[in-house]
């Protein structure tokens, strides 16, 4: 999106910045702090919330920031963007109520927090982009619905790699090519990794654990695909995606796949462990004209019938602010649902379970997360990896079990359980007849 620069560019030499809130301050949230403070023209981070202040305070301070006030009401923080200061908090709802602020950074990763956190953003009409693929597999067509009726923007964001996939997806469709295939490039996929086997790596680069184990246990790349799914109308071609494991470049892949079938399926979401270049993205696509076949051919992309197209990388909180950007100046949201979820995250036994254990959470120790299309999620009532932690069990799980709801209690009181509720009935087939009907 080259347009961004020049755009910001535009902002600070008016004197007129984006004001940004961002939620969440942790190893990324440290890191888009930096990048906005030191590298972004045209954009202020002007408040930060997280539930531990210190936190809060080590982000700005990271970035250069020592001038720093704290605030604990609307109005204090309201004064502090008023008078150009920089505001932490450990209450994230003075950030979505508060005037002043254009757009809010929700880095979370929680999906009961972030969910009250979305949707007191979006009644207070402030734009949202989440670098949260588990709140946003579980229950973002809902959210995006109610951020629809409020007229802002809910958005995935660029840097992720579900963000790269579609950029790449947009980019190739708007050359006239067929996307059927939007992929993920892993060095591991191992659903048995948990926080303890992951602790070295974790603490080499000063991240969580279980954060890192989320991603090797196979979670986090199946709530990321779930998402680009729902963004572009895909599936997957079977429960855990096919996965295959490839050592050569991603150009080499397009032979792997049957045509006839993901056009069947109306293309598909996917990944691959060990192929080059990796952590990269890539989108395979088709093309019905026989004189731009050619062309393509000229170009170096082969004679098809599929032709690969990918991003040797993608950069996370680099990118972010441009997320912000495109949603405040442009009205572009990077990637959000089309409508109904038409891809799930299911939750999966990582080891025996026990009746009477409680659920622990996502990267950790009992489940790990696996892509199902959405129709037969509903079909088998499928338990949701997103609202799987704090669970119940009332039966004993065998290991590589899928659990369904029939299998736990559910905590009490929580907004992410009604609102996926009110997503199942919003988008229910029947539903969606009656009003193409």
């Amino acid at each position: 999106m080259i347009i961004i620069d020049r755009a910001l560019q535009a902002r600070a030499a008016a004197g007129n910045p984006i004001k940004v809130g961002m939620i969440g301050a942790g190893f990324m949230g440290r890191g888009i702090a930096n990048q906005i403070v030191n590298s972004v023209p045209g954009m202020e981070l002007v408040a930060i919330s997280n539930r531990q202040i210190g936190a809060a305070k080590q982000a700005y301070s990271e970035a250069g920031i020592e001038d720093i006030q704290v605030v604990a009401t609307i109005s204090e923080l309201e004064d502090a963007i008023a008078n150009g200061k920089y505001a932490v908090t450990e209450d994230a709802k003075l950030l979505c109520r508060a005037e002043g602020i254009d757009a809010l950074i929700e880095v979370t990763g929680a999906v009961e927090f972030g969910a009250q956190i979305v949707m007191e953003a979006i009644a207070h009409c402030k734009h949202v982009i989440m670098m949260n693929a588990e709140l946003d597999g579980t229950i973002g067509p809902i959210l995006k619905v109610y951020a629809d009726k409020a007229g802002v923007i809910l958005s995935a964001c660029d840097g992720d790699q579900p963000g790269v996939q579609m950029n790449l997806y947009r980019f190739v469709k708007s050359i006239g090519l067929t996307p059927l295939l939007c992929g993920n490039i892993k060095g591991l996929q191992d659903p048995y990794r948990n926080p303890t086997t992951q602790e070295g790596f974790a603490k080499r680069w000063g991240q969580k654990p279980h954060m890192v184990a989320s991603f090797a246990d196979g979670s986090k790349i199946s709530f990321e695909q779930a998402i680009v799914a729902n963004a572009t109308g895909m599936k997957v071609a079977k429960r855990g995606m096919l996965g295959y494991d490839f050592s050569g470049h991603v150009d080499e892949m397009t032979q792997l796949y049957d045509v006839e079938q993901l056009k069947e399926l109306g293309g598909i979401v996917d990944y691959v462990v060990g192929a080059k270049p990796g952590p990269g993205v890539y989108v395979f696509a088709t093309h019905d004209d026989p004189k731009q076949r050619h062309y393509l051919n000229l170009y170096k992309l082969g004679e098809g019938p599929l032709y690969s197209f990918y991003t040797p990388y993608h950069l996370c909180h680099f990118e972010v602010p441009l997320s912000v950007a495109r949603a405040v100046l442009f009205g572009d949201a990077v990637m959000s649902p089309l409508a109904g979820p038409l891809v799930d995250v299911v939750t999966t036994a990582k080891i025996d379970l026990k009746a009477g254990e409680t659920l622990d959470g996502i990267g950790y120790y009992m489940t790990y997360g696996q892509c199902e299309n959405s129709d037969i999620v509903q079909q088998q009532n499928l338990l949701p990896m997103g609202l799987a932690e704090g669970c119940r069990l009332k039966r004993d799980i065998s290991k590589d079990q899928v659990l369904t709801y029939e299998d736990v209690e559910l905590p009490e009181g929580r907004l992410c359980d009604q609102l996926r509720a009110e997503q199942n009935a919003y988008f229910a087939p029947e539903k969606i007849l009656v009003a193409v009907g």
